[in-house]
């Protein structure tokens, strides 16, 4: 397997904190390595490294020399008044119609090439992007939070092209379902170092689980020995003939001392306080237009809110659901008709309300002051160690905050404020997937009513109950659940994909050639169903030598994995690659055993048509 980036030994900080203390890892071709860890761990500066903007302050990073790398950043890199064709053209070095070949596969294509880069959504240009990336061929892609602001239609489809994707990866993002679809490898960048496992996500965490539930354990027997070595300490220390004793098990008391557990194995939980909940309408929408001075973007919005819900609003970038937000909470006018809010507290979260914020404040005391009075000071504390204030951070001055420690502040201000209603405009974009799952399961409990804009696909499962579809100027409650939802998103796309790749057309082979039909030949009945039955057989061997082979590289990746937990953060080179093939091998026995699923499906219905 070639090796494609070794990362050996590095070092880096930004003044006093230490992001990197020795850090080492070795990429191999292929390799679609999910990138975890808490807010700040590294996991962008880590990429900055790998392609050279940031610099090293120690330790080395050697690339293959043919490396084919493309790295995908958070901030846009079309010229001003671009044209989608042109920037295509541009950044690939390829000719037009290779890009708006590309291109179709994304749903860009006819006019939308002509677009200017700058008019389009952020949704469209990440797709414009994306096909850049891919026209230059490369080997390995390092993506640094792709699904940002992506509306859903654009994940999916991001999601597919990772997955058909021929070379490797590094995909840094806060999306636990979007990571779980898209890589079989999963990078943890916690305490200095990084930790490759090779393995899911869901397998990572489980392993992990193990691993801190293991370290708990041990903790717990360390704290009896050390309460049993306290008692005889206590007990013989002024008795000359025990007094050498005592000091031995006092010796031994200061070399007992817990294992240390990283934040970053430590689960976040927090409960949202709520209110009381009366039955009737929180919000009624009435003959509502939304939108601005120069431009309607939805009319005629009737929509009823009941106490205690928990509405999504969901729909592609610039359909409207910010507008939406904005109009019913005051911030934006509405253009006609008229909404109503309950006699309710309303609390709101938008993706920029930290500009407001008192910058004088430290975090406990900003905490303090937004809090409901019945708050205790235990429960701010708490609240803010869940969004990653812990410890000393708990009282810097905002000054000091980035922009998402900042959004991260003012959330769990708002958490706290005891609100019947809380209004979300998506409220998981600066939070680490762990506290991504910590809120969606706070909510999920809250009692209060819930209006929420998000994209964030485990979050809206654990939330929502009903469903606002934004689409065509119209927003209406979708009829049916989140999972229906996006399946119906995913079959328009493929539609659309498929429309693309064969040029608008879905002619059949018949209609191509008229001149050319095919007379049906008579067919011996009594010999058809003898041929399929042996056809079924054949297929239900190789199916049962399928699964067979699975059960012993199932037992054969338990034991390595098993043999991994115990080595801890000490891999074994050759338990790694053959880790790596086991799960190559079982990938592929479970899509030939699908396939041959497939076939025995098609030869019973053969079969029955001719009983």
């Amino acid at each position: 397997m070639r090796t494609l980036i070794q990362i050996q030994s590095i070092h880096k900080s930004f003044g006093a904190r230490q992001i990197f203390d020795g850090a080492a890892l070795t990429i191999h071709e292929g390799q679609k390595i999910g990138v975890i860890g808490r807010n700040g761990a590294g996991k962008s500066t880590l990429l900055r490294l790998m392609i050279g903007t940031e610099e090293l302050e120690g330790g080395e990073i050697v690339k293959d020399r043919n490396l084919r790398l493309a790295y995908l950043s958070q901030v846009s890199d079309f010229k001003p008044d671009e044209t989608v064709l042109a920037y295509l053209m541009r950044s690939s070095e390829q000719p037009d119609w290779q890009c708006g070949k590309i291109a179709g596969r994304f749903g860009l294509k006819n006019e939308l090439l002509a677009l200017r880069m700058n008019g389009l959504s952020g949704g469209f240009q990440m797709r414009a992007r994306l096909c850049s990336l891919l026209l230059t061929e490369p080997e390995l892609l390092l993506l640094d939070e792709p699904s940002n602001y992506l509306d859903l239609n654009t994940l999916l489809l991001l999601e597919d092209f990772l997955r058909d994707f021929k070379g490797g990866f590094l995909l840094v993002s806060h999306d636990r379902e979007f990571l779980q679809n898209t890589c079989d490898m999963t990078l943890d960048v916690d305490d200095g170092g990084l930790f490759l496992y090779p393995g899911s996500l869901p397998e990572y965490l489980e392993f992990k689980a193990e691993k801190t539930a293991e370290l708990e354990r041990q903790n717990q027997n360390i704290a009896n020995q050390r309460k049993e070595l306290e008692a005889f300490v206590e007990r013989f220390r002024a008795k000359a003939s025990k007094a050498s004793q005592a000091q031995s098990k006092l010796k031994q008391l200061h070399r007992l001392q817990p294992l240390e557990i990283s934040a970053a194995q430590r689960r976040v939980q927090f409960r949202i306080p709520g209110p009381v909940v009366h039955k009737g309408s929180a919000l009624v929408i009435t003959d509502l237009d939304i939108g601005y001075a120069n431009k309607r973007v939805a009319s005629q919005i009737n929509l009823n809110i009941g106490r205690g819900e928990h509405v999504a609003i969901l729909g592609a970038n610039g359909q409207g659901k910010s507008t939406l937000l904005k109009t019913v909470m005051g911030f934006l006018p509405s253009l006609n008709g008229s909404f109503r809010w309950d006699d309710a507290s309303v609390g709101f979260y938008a993706q920029h309300v930290y500009e407001s914020m008192d910058r004088s404040l430290d975090v406990e005391s900003y905490l303090r002051r937004a809090a409901e009075s019945a708050v205790t000071p235990q429960e701010i504390l708490n609240m803010a160690g869940s969004f990653l204030f812990q410890g000393d951070d708990a009282y810097k001055p905002l000054t000091v905050l980035s922009g998402g420690e900042l959004s991260r502040l003012c959330l769990a201000g708002l958490l706290l404020g005891q609100h019947d209603v809380l209004v979300l405009d998506e409220p998981t974009n600066h939070l680490d997937f762990e506290t991504v799952e910590a809120l969606g399961f706070a909510l999920r409990e809250y009692s209060g009513t819930v209006l929420f804009v998000s994209h964030d696909r485990t979050f809206v499962n654990l939330i929502a109950d009903r469903i606002i579809s934004i689409t065509d100027g119209a927003a209406v409650f979708y009829p049916g659940n989140y999972a229906d939802y996006v399946a119906s998103l995913q079959a328009g796309e493929q539609r659309q994909i498929a429309g693309a790749e064969s040029g608008g057309s879905n002619k059949s082979g018949a209609e191509c050639n008229p001149g050319k039909t095919e007379q049906p030949q008579p067919v011996n009945s009594w010999q058809k169903r003898k041929d399929l039955r042996k056809q079924r057989r054949e297929l239900e061997k190789e199916q049962q030598a399928l699964e067979n082979e699975s059960a012993a590289l199932e037992a054969a990746r338990s034991t390595i994995l098993e043999r991994m937990q115990k080595a801890g953060a000490v891999y074994d080179p050759a338990d790694h690659d053959s880790l790596a093939s086991i799960e190559s091998n079982l990938h592929s026995n479970e899509e030939n055993w699908l396939k041959l699923q497939d076939e025995l499906d098609q030869t019973a219905a053969a079969l029955e048509s001719l009983d």
